[in-house]
């Protein structure tokens, strides 16, 4: 693996050593931040099921401001450090804050922080987690207006999400789907409805 684009490019990434965690390959990193563009300028970026921190690190190689990387697995933990310390260099403490806690502890850990780009990819087997992460950032009003929301899960995998989340665009990798979703604006105070 390494860091596709941007003023990191070239530089090698390392997953976590075990068998918990499922890398983004090069070729899925590369389509979907092709599909991102220009949205990833300046963002700040919110990674809750780390891995390796491929995807957060590629979106500040490719201009994101800042991110928050968090991985309950130590070993993706200290991936994600030598990562993170390897592609940022110098600016490693400015731009990345790497939290070993699971994404429920992180958002609680986080409150009052925005973010304007979320990855959700955790373990396939937890299909809850995707809409019980968005409903947990909703109701602590962390996402910002626009927030893009990328998603990464088995193709026939079916992942309940709260009815504000707008699913717009579903992208297939083989046997991986990556969703691409907005909040929609707030009708009669339902923005936190959930599940």
């Amino acid at each position: 693996m390494r860091i596709i684009s941007g003023e990191a490019k070239g530089r090698p990434l390392f997953a976590p050593s075990g068998v918990q965690t499922r890398p983004t390959s090069d070729k899925i990193r590369g389509a979907l931040f092709n599909i991102i563009g220009a949205r990833v300028m300046d963002s700040r970026v919110l990674d809750l099921f780390g891995g390796s921190g491929a995807l957060a690190l590629e979106a500040l190689s490719r201009g994101a401001e800042s991110a928050v990387i968090a991985d309950n697995s130590r070993q993706a933990w200290q991936a994600i450090d030598r990562n993170a310390r390897n592609v940022l260099k110098d600016d490693f403490e400015l731009r990345v804050h790497i939290v070993n806690q699971d994404y429920r502890s992180t958002i609680a850990a986080l409150e009052g922080r925005i973010f304007d780009l979320v990855f959700l990819d955790p373990p396939y087997r937890m299909t809850e987690a995707y809409g019980d992460a968005l409903a947990r950032l909703m109701k602590a009003d962390m996402l910002s207006p626009g927030c893009l929301i990328v998603m990464e899960r088995h193709k026939g995998a079916q992942i309940p999400l709260p009815r504000a989340v707008d699913v717009f665009d579903t992208r297939q990798y083989g046997d991986t789907a990556v969703d691409f979703a907005e909040i929609r604006p707030a009708e009669d105070g339902d923005r936190h409805d959930t599940l």
